[in-house]
């Protein structure tokens, strides 16, 4: 069982592949391997989150066009990027495009580890959140049109009889109604829906 989270190393020489594989391994990362960005752009919906260590330059996919694939998916996973002697430019390149940092290589072991435990770190809380926000986007997406104009009413504040006068419908119906909203949005109370519906960019003032 991995402690420190997961490690996706993106490099088309194998040695390179090899030796992080072996030290991140060594560290307590689970470590996945690719030795193109393109594999790793396939796969990274079903991936876990964790941070990616690629380098900048590789044939196919680079690093810089593996960063802004990335960014188009509005993943949260940290990239680090390696870069070869005098890649400065390009570095400086990456940084702009949303990498956590670079590293030079040949670099020291303690200090790659060191990058990935703080990117980790730092990208998580926003990863969770991210997963939590899409969860309650899905359920949202899962009511009937009507349920949405009753979940509409509730976080606006309006009563079941208000909302009944809305639509012109009873408020024995609206009450089965919101029953089926607090079911299918899984909120066990009126101001979680409404914090629900702010995570869901519902709420507007």
């Amino acid at each position: 069982m991995t402690t420190k989270g997961h490690v996706y190393v993106i490099d088309d020489d194998a040695a390179m592949r090899d030796s992080l594989n072996f030290l991140l391994d060594s560290a307590g990362f689970g470590v996945t391997l690719f030795d193109n960005a393109q594999s790793f752009i396939d796969t990274l919906p079903g991936l876990a989150f964790g941070c990616v260590v690629s380098d900048v330059r590789m044939p196919g996919l680079d690093g810089i066009e593996l960063l802004k694939r990335v960014k188009a998916q509005n993943s949260p996973f940290p990239i680090l990027i390696m870069t070869g002697h005098g890649d400065v430019p390009l570095a400086v390149e990456a940084m702009k495009l949303g990498a956590v940092d670079f590293l030079e290589k040949p670099f020291e072991d303690d200090r790659l580890i060191t990058m990935i435990e703080a990117a980790i770190r730092q990208a998580e809380p926003v990863a969770k959140s991210e997963a939590i926000s899409q969860e309650i986007a899905a359920r949202v997406a899962s009511l009937s049109p009507r349920e949405r104009q009753v979940m509409e009413g509730l976080i606006a504040g309006l009563s079941n009889k208000l909302i009944a006068r809305e639509y012109d419908i009873s408020p024995r119906t609206i009450e089965v109604y919101r029953a089926n909203v607090m079911t299918k949005m899984q909120a066990n109370s009126l101001s979680e829906l409404v914090r629900m519906a702010m995570r869901a960019g519902m709420l507007h003032d």
